[in-house]
């Protein structure tokens, strides 16, 4: 998750199903209006207990007025400037629990996509074979030139020719090389990604790492160029779903620089931050929808709470769809 990518909403194939975010896609868990909600249940429960165990005299009552009214004035006195940085640092922390949902979920499409060329392209290329097969028989019984038309057509199904997207497509993703191409160049070992989706682990460890060290949160250009070469080691730990290094890298983080808190300086650049802020919003939504209206991101949604189990189901389709060719094809050449 670069700065400059697509980075870091969730979707129903991101762990959102254990935030109850089905029937949301893009709704952010953890975000600051959600723990703004417990914090604010949970200091009025508390409220109400310590009242209840205290004494009924009218000191708690009266000390409660005061502490309410010392509040009040507090909110009064808050300079306009203060609110607005407040209301930045706010919007912050959305966007980076937006841009969060929208890469997990970019790493599953991603993931899904080489899983399902890796596991079922055999298959497809063995259907496409038997359809020629069985094309090239029933031809060669009629001779008819529509069959024999057919024929043509099925073969050259079997063995297209490649176009430039075609024989790079295995070679590109969204971030560049695929970690496959980049591993061989740089004669590492290849690890392909073992399942669509990490395991929960890997998932938590994810999500607290890109809220730590998110580059929008640098102070400079000197940490955010570190921020980003560190968060393009999470993700493509993340993407293989290993959660051994993603547990090396948070311990690599808690061990490193810790970066002073942001500051912001006159309202004209709360204002321009604000207005970042919006448009890059508007741009992840909008690759949030590219990404649920492709074909591989369609059919996750058919399988919100197991993608892996769909490439199985698929699978057996496949094998059985083989067995019928096979089978149509021995009645025609006997």
């Amino acid at each position: 998750m670069t700065h400059e990518a697509a980075g870091v909403p969730t979707t129903p194939n991101d762990d959102g199903r254990n935030d109850d975010r089905q029937d949301e896609p893009f709704e952010q868990d953890g975000g600051p209006a959600a723990a703004g909600s417990r914090s604010d249940a949970e200091d009025g429960s508390s409220g109400i207990g310590s009242s209840g165990a205290g004494s009924s005299g009218t000191g708690d009552a009266d000390s409660g007025s005061a502490d309410t009214g010392a509040a009040g004035v507090r909110a009064e006195e808050e300079q306009p400037e203060a609110r607005l940085a407040r209301a930045v640092r706010t919007a912050e922390q959305a966007l980076i629990e937006f841009e969060i949902a929208v890469e997990t979920f970019r790493i599953e499409v991603e993931n899904f996509s080489r899983l399902h060329h890796q596991k079922l392209g055999p298959m497809y290329t063995r259907l496409d074979e038997l359809d020629a097969q069985i094309a090239e028989a029933r031809a060669a019984m009629t001779g008819d030139p529509e069959d024999i038309r057919k024929a043509q057509e099925a073969r050259a199904v079997v063995m297209p020719m490649p176009g430039v997207d075609e024989l790079f497509h295995d070679w590109m993703d969204s971030d560049g090389l695929s970690p496959e191409a980049a591993a061989m160049l740089t004669e590492q070992p290849v690890r392909p990604p073992k399942r669509v989706r990490p395991t929960e682990e890997a998932r938590r460890l994810y999500r607290d790492l890109a809220r730590k060290a998110h580059p929008d949160l640098a102070q400079d250009e000197t940490e955010r160029a570190r921020r980003d070469e560190f968060i393009a080691r999470v993700n493509a730990a993340y993407g293989r779903g290993d959660e051994e290094l993603l547990a090396e890298l948070a311990k690599e983080w808690e061990a490193g620089p810790v970066p002073p808190e942001k500051g912001f300086g006159e309202s004209e650049e709360l204002y321009a931050r604000l207005d970042w802020l919006t448009q890059r919003k508007e741009l992840l939504t909008l690759l949030a929808q590219e990404l649920e209206e492709s074909a591989i991101g369609s059919m996750l949604r058919m399988a919100p709470d197991d993608p892996d189990r769909l490439l199985d189901e698929i699978a057996e389709q496949l094998l059985g769809e083989v067995a019928q060719r096979e089978a149509e094809l021995a009645a025609l050449v006997q």
